[in-house]
């Protein structure tokens, strides 16, 4: 009897969603509106972030930060720039709301770095820092005169941003014995175009000097360049992130029903990218000590290659 009444709830329950699924036998009310496929995809929506793995100090037998790129303009990044759901859009969206912080990358005497999440950024910072001008907008009366304006800020375009940054930290805990990356932080890199060098825009530190290093470009008679380095537009923190990653759902183009979020694709490193940084007691960069762009590469690879074998020579086969 049981069973028969919890079949019965199951067929009732089905039966009530059946008005506003895609194959329903009955109209749909014109004020609910109709569900885009034949199920909702509520999987990705009820999520929750899986906490990682409890790290003891005393079990961290080795520690190495990385900073790496990524470019959305590779075959294997194209998902995070889907017009579906691009990485910014998520990223802007949460920031704009005031979900999500974002972090000044400006060096200081406190954070000589720019990446230690020291100072927050309002909304309208965050809009700054990517470079969007405001606009004069002049007010009419009938006749044609001007009667007052204002200012009205540049609309942010997505696909300006192209790059990302990430920062790292690659643990081994005898523990566990597992020997695994842990992203700390994540930063939208903005390339300063010619006319907002010679204007003066806000690139910080890092984006001057990369202006510096550009050939033809002289700071002192501002000499016309072609373009300059990427540098970040701010910071944000992604064990914070996880939380909005989690319920956003990454296109995929072999299937529609892969299930990734974006914490997904992020912790199972489904992203091709080079290091630009590891630490060192110079607190240098590759491009401080190493001039040739190839010859970055190569020093990439090679860092990358001693992180591997660091954890191939642990065990013994």
């Amino acid at each position: 009897m049981y069973g028969f009444l919890v079949m019965m709830g199951v067929g009732l329950s089905a039966y009530a969603q059946q008005g506003n699924l895609s194959n329903s036998t009955t109209p749909i009310a014109a004020e609910e509106p109709p569900v885009d496929g034949y199920y909702v995809k509520s999987d990705i929506l009820d999520r929750e972030v899986v906490p990682y793995s409890n790290i003891r100090p005393t079990d961290v037998a080795y520690v190495k930060r990385i900073w790496r790129e990524f470019d959305v303009r590779e075959k294997m990044n194209t998902l995070y720039a889907s017009p579906k759901s691009r990485l910014i859009d998520v990223i802007m969206e949460a920031v704009m709301a005031g979900e999500l912080t974002a972090y000044d990358p400006t060096p200081t005497d406190d954070d000589p770095t720019g990446d230690s999440f020291k100072t927050r950024l309002s909304p309208d910072q965050v809009l700054g820092r990517f470079g969007a001008d405001s606009t004069l907008v002049e007010e009419y009366d009938e006749e044609g005169n001007v009667i007052a304006s204002h200012f009205e800020a540049s609309a942010f375009n997505p696909d300006d941003v192209v790059r990302f940054r990430i920062k790292e930290d690659w643990i081994f805990d005898k523990q566990r014995s597992v020997f695994e990356p842990r992203i700390i932080g994540i930063a939208p890199l903005v390339t300063p175009k010619i006319d907002e060098i010679m204007g003066g825009a806000d690139m910080g530190t890092e984006g001057l000097d990369a202006v510096e290093d550009i050939p033809g470009f002289d700071m002192a008679d501002n000499t016309p360049a072609v373009a300059a380095d990427a540098y970040p537009a701010f910071w944000i923190y992604f064990p914070e992130a996880r939380h909005i990653f989690v319920n956003k759902e990454v296109p995929s183009r072999h299937n529609d029903a892969t299930g990734l979020s974006y914490d997904d694709v992020f912790i199972k490193r489904l992203f091709s990218s080079y290091i630009v940084k590891q630490s060192n007691p110079e607190d240098l960069r590759i491009r401080d000590y190493v001039d040739n762009g190839i010859d970055r590469l190569y020093e990439a690879e090679r860092i990358k290659k001693t992180i591997i074998d660091f954890e191939q020579d642990l065990w013994s086969y």
